[in-house]
């Protein structure tokens, strides 16, 4: 079987994480003004963590494919391994939805037909659904080619736009107020909750961990190093686009990186950032799809998901899995296309959260589980401590709405699997 070197095990990390979070969130976090930039600081702290807790996961367990889902059902049991598998499992197909949203509102900049009209953005989310899913099947060699190539392409230029564009920034409107009415630590706690949204894949790694070489070194190095490289990314790029445009434009934006390089650096630099964004969320799309074959066949291959989706092509991909992940997140994608983009993509992204924050939480515990009792891992067990906090500060900001939406699905999932589980011990 062909194997992940550390190089393209980072560039699977980074490439997850640095999508459409970072091309199409500030337009969302304008409303908490000098609160969202705390809030990505919030976040930020937050990945680095969670990055710590699967590193130190995966050097315990380096062949346990699956990451959270794996960690958790080996500290906890099957029940709680099930919930995790289920949540974590939404949330991929939800955050392969948002990010085809993203990526409609870039492409918009070269094709303004595509966000003229609800059904045309649609259509052409579900068409990048489809065709990234061809791509995941023809073999995991060409899925590392198309993961590496876009990663490069999108980190340089940000990493460009967002050092020329310090110069650029007003500082004073990086701490200017929102139009956010509420507390300043319910606001805080919002704006991370949106923010962790652009971390999501921090895992990513871990849960390929059977593709990985030498995976008890690389995994964890991988996740770490993604980690930091997307924190530096980050926050120079949304300094440079809250500081360069005005909170009314910001808001309205759907592609607001494309639209800061316009103000410092001209027009010439209007498409060539939202050509960046572009292959940013493709890359993210084509790493997202990559998981979300991953690991429900892990799932399935432990007996907790059926065995279809462990069914593999030839070229050794779980193809039928693959493509029941696409079918939903094709459909909630329509499902929520009525909104405007700004507003699909920051529920789909808040859900996505949601969905994800549950085996963060589960994991972080499983660590100081594994680690109870074993002299001299007090600072391990700490960290689980802390990231266990963190995620449950996070679950609170989801709101009232998505936690409902949340649950019903969790709730869809538990039902499922007891109906699955008394069928199979029916005498």
């Amino acid at each position: 079987m062909r194997k992940l070197g550390l190089g393209a095990s980072t560039a699977l990390v980074t490439g997850n994480m640095i999508g459409s979070g970072i091309f199409l969130l500030p337009a969302g976090l304008v409303v908490y003004g000098n609160l969202g930039m705390i809030g990505w600081c919030c976040a930020s702290l937050g990945a680095v963590l969670l990055a710590a807790v699967f590193r130190q996961l995966g050097s315990l367990y380096p062949d346990a494919p699956g990451g959270p889902y794996a960690y958790v059902r080996r500290a906890f049991g099957d029940l709680p391994g099930f919930a995790v598998a289920w949540g974590y499992w939404v949330s991929i197909w939800c955050t392969n939805a948002a990010i085809a949203v993203a990526c409609v509102g870039y492409l918009g900049v070269f094709f303004p037909a595509l966000t003229a009209h609800s059904w045309a953005a649609a259509l052409s989310g579900v068409g990048l659904i489809v065709v990234f899913t061809a791509v995941n099947s023809a073999g995991l060699r060409k899925m590392a080619v198309v993961q590496t190539v876009t990663t490069v392409l999108k980190v340089v230029p940000l990493l460009v736009v967002g050092g020329l564009g310090i110069v650029y920034v007003d500082v004073d409107a990086l701490w200017r107020a929102g139009t956010y009415e509420g507390g300043m630590l319910a606001g805080i706690t919002s704006a991370t909750t949106l923010t962790l949204f652009a971390f999501l894949g921090v895992e990513s790694a871990a849960i390929s961990s059977a593709r990985i070489r030498n995976p008890q070194q690389n995994m964890g190095r991988a996740s770490l190093w993604g980690t930091l490289l997307t924190v530096v990314v980050y926050l120079l790029g949304t300094v440079a686009v809250i500081g360069a445009l005005p909170p009314e434009a910001l808001a309205q934006s759907g592609a607001p990186f494309a639209d800061a390089a316009g103000v410092f650096l001209g027009d010439f630099a209007r498409p060539v950032m939202a050509g960046a964004a572009v292959m940013a969320t493709m890359g993210a799309l084509n790493g997202w799809l990559f998981i979300q074959g991953e690991f429900p066949m892990a799932v399935a291959e432990d007996g907790l998901f059926p065995l279809v989706f462990a069914r593999r092509n030839r070229a050794g991909i779980p193809l039928v899995g693959l493509a029941i992940s696409s079918v939903l997140a094709c459909a909630v994608l329509l499902f929520r296309f009525s909104d405007s983009l700004v507003e699909t993509f920051t529920f789909m992204m808040t859900l996505s959260t949601l969905s994800a924050l549950v085996p963060y939480l589960l994991s972080a515990l499983a660590l100081r589980r594994f680690l109870r009792g074993k002299p001299g891992q007090w600072r391990a067990r700490g960290l689980g401590t802390v990231a266990a906090v963190f995620c449950v500060w996070v679950i609170f900001g989801c709101g009232g709405e998505v936690l409902l939406f949340g649950g019903t699905l969790l709730g869809v999932g538990l039902v499922l699997h007891a109906m699955r589980t008394a069928i199979r011990n029916r005498p």
